[in-house]
């Protein structure tokens, strides 16, 4: 079964038009020809689409939700209904161009599921191209915090067949592969929100690859320079942003970690 993680899902809090273009000015990433700018925005790295939804009443906002494209959603049925029978996979309405099939992993984590030739299949699914078109600097990698990590992470490996990567000797964390990019399944600790404030298990954070990081200092900068608008929000003011930024720095696949305008957590390696 070859699994791709295909899109990624932001819910903004009122500057979702801002936080395109923060990802397009300073990751190059390029808008999807089916935006639907009035209600949304989509962008993508040349291999994984980003949506950026505005947030509704009732809904959270943040880093929201991912997205799959699987060579068999009959399979998936198949395997969820043998090895995980509290596990539901939800067909959404047609227009949701990114949803045909939602479902949830043990631990109640919502993501999306795809298969070639669904009926409402358009937009950044088939937009982004294969893997190995990825622009210079492109998504690589995000963590979902969760209470009972070994399970979550076997959900994923056994169900979607993704590779388990190598890690140190005493990482908590899991490091599943599609190839291309990287899901983290990270323990959630209370005691890991010491002197800051608790966050409810998770999708934690984004990660991005650049070319150079010296370069991407620089546009960083001069970004912020141009347009204060688009400058990333501090992680560093008082006791509180400096604990969260200590836990977000524990992501080894990360050199520095900034958020975006809205706040959604990012790190960034090269």
């Amino acid at each position: 079964m070859a699994t791709r993680i295909k899109h990624v899902a932001i819910v903004s809090g009122g500057t979702y038009a801002l936080e395109g273009q923060f990802y397009r000015a300073l990751f190059g990433m390029k808008q999807s020809s089916g935006e639907r700018s009035d209600s949304a925005v989509s962008v993508t790295d040349g291999y994984v689409g980003m949506n950026i939804n505005p947030r509704a009443p009732g809904r959270q906002a943040g880093f929201d939700h991912f997205g799959f494209q699987v060579d068999s959603v009959e399979e998936i049925q198949r395997r969820v209904s043998e090895a995980y029978p509290s596990v539901t996979l939800l067909t959404r309405p047609t227009n949701r161009p990114f949803a045909g099939i939602s479902m949830h992993d043990p631990a109640g984590n919502v993501f999306d599921l795809s298969q070639e030739g669904m009926a409402n299949r358009k937009d950044i699914y088939v937009d982004v191209a294969g893997a190995g078109s990825q622009q210079p600097r492109h998504i690589s990698h995000f963590m979902l915090r969760v209470v009972d990590a070994p399970t979550v992470a076997r959900f994923y490996r056994d169900v979607f067949d993704f590779q388990e990567l190598d890690k140190d000797a005493g990482d908590p964390n899991s490091y599943l592969s599609d190839g291309v990019l990287t899901l983290i399944i990270a323990p959630w600790r209370i005691e890991d929100y010491t002197g800051s404030g608790i966050e409810r298990p998770a999708l934690d954070h984004l990660g991005f690859k650049v070319e150079s990081m010296s370069d991407f200092q620089k546009d960083l900068e001069a970004l912020t320079d141009r347009n204060p608008y688009l400058a990333p929000l501090p992680l560093r003011k008082g006791a509180e942003g400096q604990a969260r930024h200590k836990l977000l720095m524990g992501c080894r696949l990360g050199s520095i970690q900034i958020a975006d305008p809205d706040g959604v957590l990012l790190d960034v390696s090269e």
